[in-house]
Order: structure tokens, then sequence, then C-alpha cells
């Protein structure tokens, strides 16, 4: 009921963000989703842009020595085409960009091998610079922020220096190197900045996003829960106020039966608060079923365990509604030592014989102080004690720095 209320509400917010494939990946990445792939498909359309001048440009007289020319342009243009068509179609991009940021440094430290004997032309940058910016901009589509600003300087003071090796350091080469290393690091860092400022707007907005959604889950819970608690306790009011004006009218052994089924009644539907669950069948059952229905509960928490049995020649058989209120209460005691003791040192006995029937569930976590339990939690009051109680048996909790253990127990005859 109330631990249902966290997920519906959750789900009916859900249902208010569209559920495209890039939304879909979480709340947590809604806005920084698409602008990453804002930035993907401009970093296409700029990188379509410059990458067609730049190959116009080589295209035209060469400046590197025979058999470097047609090598050059294809270790270069061919990573930067397929990542172009990554930046489009939205995937892979990260893998393409970074493989073309470093062939573009392994383009440029092997430049002045390529041109070496060459004269360049001072006015005249190679096709190779109009591609300094695009590594930049691969850079902060592939590698994480302090890599991009190193790559952003990296790569236009490497054109240079390679710039200057290629005109053998003369001094018609250093204005125009300077002029160009400087635009190179002024557009870089331009890109830069904006890469990082879309990319921390859009995780504030998720990040604000998903706290709102949060704050917003949890005062719903909290309302559920309060109407719960208020629901639950008009029920009992209800019942046990029947129960206690039958028992004070009873005055025949018929009006005493009754008014004892009113109150087992009500200690049941306590019982059952936090499930769908009811008496069922009061057909006798064997004692050794108790233990595999124990084990089915088990699995069903996600535990899976063998019950010790131990259960005399001459079996007893229990009522159907004794038997589920003891294997409910069972798995009740079970689920609580996963949930508050992990599960630690976990194990299950049940014994019958004589006409009566015990189960005891231990372990060995570090127990809990039972006072201390929120009265609206129903997990042990109404789980384990009202439910068994409803039925005529008993239930004790025996818990400590060194384990808990939970005892039931009904016997044949004694209410």
């Amino acid at each position: 009921m109330a631990a249902d209320a966290p997920t519906g509400i959750l789900d009916s917010a859900w249902g208010h963000i569209p559920h495209s494939r890039e939304a879909t990946s979480g709340i947590g990445s809604f806005t920084r989703t698409r602008v990453e792939r804002i930035i993907t498909l401009v970093a296409g359309f700029g990188s379509l842009v410059l990458g067609t001048q730049a190959f116009l440009s080589a295209l035209g007289p060469d400046e590197e020595r025979p058999g470097w020319h047609v090598p050059l342009m294809a270790g270069v243009f061919v990573p930067l085409a397929i990542m172009i068509l990554a930046c489009f179609i939205g995937r892979g991009v990260r893998l393409t960009a970074g493989v073309f940021a470093l062939v573009y440094v392994l383009a440029l430290a092997v430049w002045p091998i390529a041109t070496a004997g060459i004269v360049p032309v001072a006015e005249q940058p190679p096709w190779i610079w109009y591609l300094v910016n695009l590594a930049t901009m691969a850079a902060v589509l592939a590698f994480p922020f302090p890599l991009q600003i190193v790559w952003t300087i990296l790569a236009p003071m490497l054109f240079g220096i390679v710039r200057l090796i290629q005109g053998n350091l003369a001094p018609d080469f250093w204005v125009s190197v300077a002029l160009d290393v400087s635009f190179a690091l002024i557009l870089g860092g331009v890109i830069l900045t904006l890469g990082w400022l879309f990319r921390s707007v859009a995780a504030n907005v998720d990040e604000t996003r998903a706290r709102a959604v949060s704050s917003y889950a949890q005062a719903a819970a909290a309302d559920a829960l309060e109407k719960e608690r208020v629901a639950v306790a008009a029920l009992m009011h209800d019942s046990v106020l029947a129960a206690l004006i039958a028992a004070e009218r009873a005055e025949t052994p018929r009006a005493r039966t009754l008014a004892a089924a009113m109150a087992r009644e009500a200690l049941t539907r306590l019982a059952n608060t936090e499930q769908d669950a009811h008496e069922g069948p009061d057909e006798p059952r064997h004692a050794d079923s108790l233990a595999d229905e124990i084990e089915a509960g088990a699995l069903e928490v996600g535990v899976e365990l063998a019950v010790r049995r131990s259960v005399s020649a001459d079996e007893p058989s229990v009522p159907g509604r004794v038997a589920r209120a003891l294997t409910l209460a069972a798995t009740q005691a079970i689920a609580n030592a996963v949930e508050h003791a992990g599960g630690v040192g976990l194990s299950v006995s049940v014994t019958a014989g004589g006409n009566r029937v015990d189960i005891e569930v231990s372990d060995t976590g570090e127990g809990f102080d039972l006072e201390d339990v929120p009265d609206d939690r129903l997990g042990i009051r109404a789980s384990i004690f009202a439910r068994v109680a409803a039925v005529g048996g008993t239930a004790d909790i025996e818990t400590g720095h060194r384990g808990t253990i939970v005892r039931l127990g009904w016997q044949e005859g004694v209410a």
C-alpha cells in the first residue's frame, strides 16, 4: 500500500516526459543527452565546412615531397569523413572523434619529414592548417575536460613548431605563424568554453529536475502513508469496537464464539494490511507442508534456503488458516532478516509433534530494539504478532547484538 506510493508517483511523473530513444536513458541525463546531440550536430556541420575548405586547398599545389601527399590526405580526411558521418547519425561519435584527434596530431608530427627540402610560401598556409581547430572540436567530443584543454593548446602550438621547422626558422615565417597560432588558440578556446558551458548548464538542469521529482515523490509517499494510517485506524476502530460490544453482550456460548470470531477477524485484517492475504480454506494441512511453503515464501523475497524439519511420526494436522498464518508470519520474519540484517546467518526450522507446531527464524545480524520500531510499521506488530495471535498461536522475538530469533508456536486446543 504505502510502499507502492513512491513507485506510482514516479511512474506518473515519468509519463509526462517524452520517451524518445535519448530520453529513456534516464531522468538524470534528460537535458544532457539532448545538449550532447546538439553539440554533435553543430560539430558535424562545422567540420563539414572546414573539412571541405581544407580538402579543396589540398587539391592545389603540393608542399610535400613526392609520395607523401596522397597518404597524408587519406590518413587525415578519411577519419575526418567518418567522424562527420558519426556526428550526423549520432552513433560512435566519441570513438571516431578521438581517432581523428590522434591522427591529426600524428600528421602534424610527420609534417616536417613530409616537407623536407620543399621551400614553402610564408603567406600561404598549408592545407593541414585548416584542420587545426577541427582537432580541438574532436577533442571536445571525445575526451575528458583536462584532455580537451591539452588538445586546445597542443594542436595550434604543434602546428606553429612544425611550420617554423618547415621554413628553417626564417624571419618571414615568425609573423605569419604567430598570427595563425594565436587565431587557432582563440577559436579553440571559444569552442572549448562553449562545450563546457552547455554541458554544465545541462547537468545542472538534470540535477535540479531529479531533486524536484525526488522531493515530490517523497512528499506524495508521506501523504499516502498518512492516509493509509488514518484508514487503518478507522478500520481497526470499527472492527475492535464491534468485537468489544459483542463480547460485552455475550451471554451464551454461541454469542461468545461469535465475539471470538469477530476479534480474530479484526486481528487478521490488521495483519493483512500490507498485502492481499486472506484466511483461506480451513482444511487440515500436514505440518511438513509448512516448511515447503516457507521455502517458497523465502524464494519470493530473494532467499534460497532449506528449512530444517523435525516432524514426529504422529505428524499433527494443522488447520488451513493456522498454517497460512504461521507461514506468512515466518515469511515476514525472513523478509525482515534480509532487509535489516542482510540475511546474515539466516536459518529456519520447523518442529512438529504432540499436537504442537513450532517455527524458529534466526539470523546473526546486529539486532534491534523493538521499542524503537515506529507504531506505523506493521511488519512485526501486525504481520507477525497480530497474525499469529488471530489463530490462537504465540509469537516471541529475542533480539540483541548477536542476532535475532523469532519463535512462532501453535498448539491444538489452546486458544
